[in-house]
């Protein structure tokens, strides 16, 4: 492929499995400069791009998860818009969510959630995962092989979340119903094959109404409790809708977090035996392995701010009601900041400054549990699954794989990974 300048970064499939030599070429041209297609401004270098994730002055986060689409509800005038965006912001999409709020209101949500991420409830949540980890494991790693999104990635991830936000043990089957992951051999009920092509997020809201509801009637010294009975920095109460909202972006986000973590490390594993066995003989590397592999194939391809008002980023003119795109995997890749960058390198000194969970206010609240999730089940797929390899069946020979990633914008991920393994122990 040559002619890149004729892609659309956002409908072109062609880019979907390896979108690389196209975001290369995007920052050869400039780290700052408008695509052609919609008028975005695309920003590829990592110095520019922190200085738009922390300025809240001049950009907002209400269109963070759509970017361009769809078009604003209004027309953006003058050199400062943010009156605008208040007025419409009800008419934006998923306005009512964390990720779309700019301060005062973010500040709010985002407190709610300190309930969630104590050093104790962390630490429960860790012992949790061992326990669990070894469970999933044991459903399938008998057979030597495996499709580890559906088999581990997918209902670990989910059960991760729920056990944090304090669901109880007796509702985990029914979440694994109801948001795609049913243990093997579960029954799906009439009643549950009636919802379940209902919108997850929907769902979850009903739940967890439910949950704070029943917790601020009758407090029973659990998670959901303590969510419950959250207050906001000045004391008041929030609605019940303002704490589910903060629960269930949560619950929904961090599970793509840490299933795009687990499958894009697990190629890596499987694609290169002697670092397999480089991590296998020190466990001590996987901290960096994560941080590698959260740089080279972060979950997040794209986020997007609107600029509030006239401003430059980099050395770009950036006029009020702009719409810029924060390239995470090209900021990643950015080789001003990261030397031999396509390379995973498990000694690189200055991994940490990867932006796969994000900068400033709006940094992934989950990041940290995502990192602790990839330590628990990597070790347990070292301890248990030995020469853990591609399955050329299903994807290929070693010359010629075939993956398969989601087919959007804004995230990046693998849709299956099937794997052969000899079971350990």
């Amino acid at each position: 492929m040559s002619d890149f300048d004729s892609i659309d970064f956002f409908t072109d499939q062609s880019i979907i499995r390896d979108p690389n030599p196209y975001l290369d070429h995007m920052r050869s041209k400039c780290p700052v400069l408008v695509e052609p297609h919609h008028g975005v401004v695309a920003v590829t270098g990592h110095d520019e791009a922190l200085a738009v994730y922390r300025d809240t002055e001049n950009f907002s986060s209400c269109n963070a998860v759509g970017g361009p689409f769809p078009d604003l509800p209004f027309t953006p005038e003058g050199d400062d818009i943010s009156d605008l965006i208040a007025k419409h912001r009800p008419e934006m999409i998923m306005h009512e969510h964390m990720v779309t709020m700019d301060n005062p209101e973010h500040k709010l949500s985002r407190g709610l959630l300190n309930r969630l991420f104590t050093p104790r409830r962390v630490k429960e949540n860790e012992e949790f995962m061992w326990r669990l980890a070894d469970t999933q494991l044991d459903e399938f790693v008998k057979s030597g092989s495996t499709e580890i999104l559906k088999d581990y990635a997918k209902p670990f991830a989910l059960l991760v979340i729920a056990d944090l936000l304090g669901v109880p043990e007796e509702d985990h089957d029914e979440f694994r119903i109801r948001l795609g992951s049913p243990r093997p051999g579960a029954v799906v009920g009439a009643l549950d094959k009636d919802v379940l092509d209902q919108n997850p997020l929907e769902w979850l809201d009903s739940k967890f109404s439910q949950y704070i509801e029943d917790r601020r009637k009758e407090p029973r010294g659990d998670v959901l409790t303590a969510l419950a009975e959250a207050k906001y920095p000045d004391g008041s109460t929030p609605e019940v809708i303002d704490v589910v909202r903060s629960a269930t972006f949560v619950f929904a986000a961090g599970q793509e977090t840490t299933v795009k973590l687990l499958s894009a490390g697990l190629k890596f594993l499987a694609e290169d035996p002697e670092l397999q066995q480089r991590i296998r003989d020190d466990r001590e590397l996987i901290g960096n392995f994560i941080e590698e592999v959260l740089r080279m194939e972060g979950p997040v391809k794209s986020t997007f701010r609107l600029a509030k008002k006239t401003t430059t980023v980099g050395d770009l003119e950036v006029k009020a009601g702009t719409t810029v795109m924060l390239c995470v995997g090209a900021i990643n890749r950015d080789p001003s900041r990261f030397e031999d960058p396509h390379h995973l390198d498990l000694e690189r000194h200055n991994v940490k400054e990867q932006m796969a969970f994000g900068r400033g206010i709006h940094s992934c609240p989950g990041g940290p549990l995502a990192k602790v999730e990839g330590q628990v089940s990597f070790n347990r797929f070292l301890d248990r699954m030995g020469d853990i390899r591609i399955n050329e069946e299903k994807h290929g020979p070693a010359d010629a794989r075939v993956f398969n990633y989601e087919p959007t914008y804004i995230l990046r991920g693998l849709t299956e990974l099937y794997l052969d393994f000899t079971p350990i122990g």
